[in-house]
């Protein structure tokens, strides 16, 4: 087969989770059912935060940023696949799988940082809760939020620009759902060891990068947490980082499980399923995680609901 670069006029063909024709409407009604769930929790969890000034402060800040990420995530991937199970048409232009490649880079390495910077603010909560106004102070939240932002752009642009130079062969079926960057490196006919390296640098640095900070400031967490004489003081202060405790353990758990699944399975179909809980799941269920776990924003969800239905 004679290699050729036709990224001008290429499609892809996303096989998606499944080919059977029996079960495109099953798939299509959960996955909207799902999506539409992840919007209005996640745009609760943004109103909630914004109209109630109890909530303005650092913790609840970085979630609504959170919830608005998991917004952006999973409307960058689920509505093609609405559109393809609804049309029955899997092409995706070469503009749109790289554009779909460049904003799922830069959500997933949003949520991944955020979720850093949301473990260091329990840190300076727990560890240092009389410097916690002086430490995390406006300014210093909104630059923790930018600068993530930003690493998360650079992130995304390089691996975009990288892929630019690829050239591309006449199959270009991707056993997957979405443009998932992997699964395009496999289809170029060119040499992919530069778009391999960095591919694996970065994933090392804001991988493994975040998660041992993560690790770091709860280790400190539970050494200030053992240190309080009460069993009350003790429950307490866990129960503010419990939330985001869990968040953290289902976000990289399912990454994780992609990653793991990839690497021991060639088959695509278990890599897709593992695939669909952190783009798909993961946002779902963090509002419901947090809401739940937190008494305020549970108070506040309630009164909004409430408030919006009474006549």
């Amino acid at each position: 087969m004679e290699s050729e670069n036709k990224t001008d006029v290429i499609e892809y063909f996303l096989l998606g989770l499944s080919e059977d024709p029996v079960l495109q409407p099953i798939l299509f009604g959960l996955l909207l059912t799902m999506y539409m769930v992840t919007m209005l929790g996640n745009l609760l969890i943004i109103l909630a935060v914004s109209s109630d000034s109890k909530l303005h402060t650092p913790m609840y800040f970085f979630l609504s940023n959170l919830s608005f990420v998991d917004i952006c995530r999973t409307s960058t991937i689920v509505p093609k696949m609405l559109v393809n199970i609804q049309t029955e048409n899997k092409a995706i232009t070469y503009a749109g799988c790289l554009t779909q490649v460049y904003f799922s880079l830069v959500f997933l390495s949003m949520d991944n940082l955020l979720l850093t910077v949301m473990a260091y603010d329990r840190y300076v909560a727990i560890c240092h809760p009389l410097y916690y106004t002086v430490i995390m102070n406006p300014g210093l939240c909104v630059l923790l939020v930018a600068v993530s932002m930003c690493i998360s752009i650079v992130d995304a642009l390089l691996h975009a620009l990288m892929l630019l130079h690829l050239s591309f062969c006449t199959d270009l079926k991707i056993p997957h759902f979405f443009c998932e960057i992997t699964q395009i490196l496999k289809l170029a006919c060119s040499d992919t060891l530069i778009n391999n390296i960095l591919l694996y640098l970065v994933t090392a640095f804001l991988g493994i990068g975040p998660f041992s900070g993560i690790i770091f400031s709860y280790s400190q967490i539970v050494s200030s947490i053992l240190r309080i004489p009460s069993a009350g003081g003790k429950y307490k202060a866990f129960s503010t980082c419990g939330s985001h405790l869990s968040v953290v353990s289902l976000f990289y758990g399912t990454c994780i499980g992609v990653y793991l699944s990839s690497a021991i399975t060639d088959s695509p179909r278990k890599t897709e399923v593992a695939s669909v809980m952190y783009t798909v799941v993961t946002p779902m269920m963090n509002p419901f995680i947090y809401s739940l776990r937190n008494k305020e924003l549970k108070g506040t969800l309630r009164k909004s609901t409430i408030g919006k239905f009474s006549f």
